[in-house]
């Protein structure tokens, strides 16, 4: 659902639970939007829970269900915590061959297990499109949690995986890849755990989200607006996937990105930022990675963090006072 319809539905359900305050939520339906709900059950333990399921971003099965554990998953390290266990859940048709639906579940439960945590569950029902995702739960220290809240002006901006890969599942629906090593490079990007990065900021981060459906632009809309700050995001410092900007200048675009350029309106893209590149920043991402801030004194220490773990980030912008987004061609 695009961001705008999911807005629309959700108000009358924050309001019906507008009047419930438990000290116990740390993180729920009312407030500032966040990956995960979040429930404390001591004083040193708290609880985080997640749900995503998307139909399939490529024919492969086993990759599928890999990838679709990985992006639930991500939800969790995204606030700092870490798996414990996960549930199925699946939609597919009746003539869907059953070696097919096991695939997807293996796929996933390597992915789960190479996480550290557990497939214990799930429910499948009969429907007409596949459908697969998982439930997430993991925990967290409480006072190590790391909602989109608290970026502060003077902070840095970084991203842990390249953009574009809803661009790439595109022009491979429509069998317009140019290379198969273009979708083999984003299938190997959304397989990908964002554990490393997300133990690296341990201590370091003053705000996290991970980037999906609302693509880069659409997330750092969120986070920017949850702190209370402006974010300035330059262009050419974006991490892209191979082949990624030929592709957006062919059209190869879905449409979850023109719904998440009409929702963010507190978004604004310099006139000199190539309408390719602005489109791959608003491009929604399946498992992509961290957008995360924290002070520029922390620079040093994150990135030693993230080489000792065999990760990277890219440095793409930095916070402000103000409010909204603004994507740039280059640092005033």
């Amino acid at each position: 659902m695009g961001p705008g319809d999911l807005a629309q539905v959700l108000g009358p359900l924050q309001a019906f639970w507008s009047d419930v305050h438990d000290p116990a939520l740390l993180v729920g339906m009312v407030g500032a939007p966040d990956d995960g709900a979040v429930y404390r059950v001591s004083d040193e333990v708290a609880l985080i829970q997640s749900v995503d399921f998307f139909t399939p971003i490529v024919d492969d099965a086993r990759d599928y269900g890999a990838i679709a554990a990985a992006n639930a998953l991500s939800d969790i390290y995204a606030m700092g915590g870490e798996p414990l266990f996960a549930l199925n859940i699946g939609a597919f048709p009746d003539n869907l061959p059953r070696s097919i639906i096991s695939e997807i579940f293996l796929g996933a439960a390597e992915v789960v297990r190479d996480a550290g945590a557990v497939v214990a569950g799930g429910h499948t029902v009969v429907d007409r499109e596949p459908k697969f995702g998982l439930v997430v739960t993991g925990r967290v220290h409480p006072d190590h949690l790391t909602p989109m809240t608290g970026a502060q002006p003077g902070d840095l901006l970084l991203l842990t995986k390249p953009l574009g890969s809803g661009i790439i599942a595109t022009a491979a629906r429509n069998d317009a890849l140019r290379d198969a090593n273009h979708l083999a490079e984003a299938v190997a990007s959304m397989r990908r755990l964002n554990r490393g990065a997300a133990r690296a900021m341990q201590g370091i981060a003053t705000a996290v989200t991970d980037v999906t459906g609302f693509g880069l632009l659409g997330h750092a809309s969120e986070m920017a607006a949850a702190s209370d700050v402006a974010f300035t995001l330059v262009a050419p410092r974006l991490p892209l996937l191979s082949g990624v900007i030929d592709y957006a200048h062919a059209g190869q675009i879905a449409g979850g990105l023109h719904r998440n350029r009409d929702h963010f309106r507190a978004v604004r893209v310099d006139a000199n930022v190539s309408a390719p590149l602005a489109d791959v920043a608003w491009d929604p991402q399946t498992s992509g990675g961290l957008l995360i801030a924290l002070p520029s004194a922390q620079l040093g220490a994150f990135t030693q963090r993230l080489v000792d773990r065999g990760e990277s980030a890219e440095l793409i912008g930095h916070v402000s006072r103000g409010s909204g987004v603004r994507l740039v061609n280059a640092v005033s």
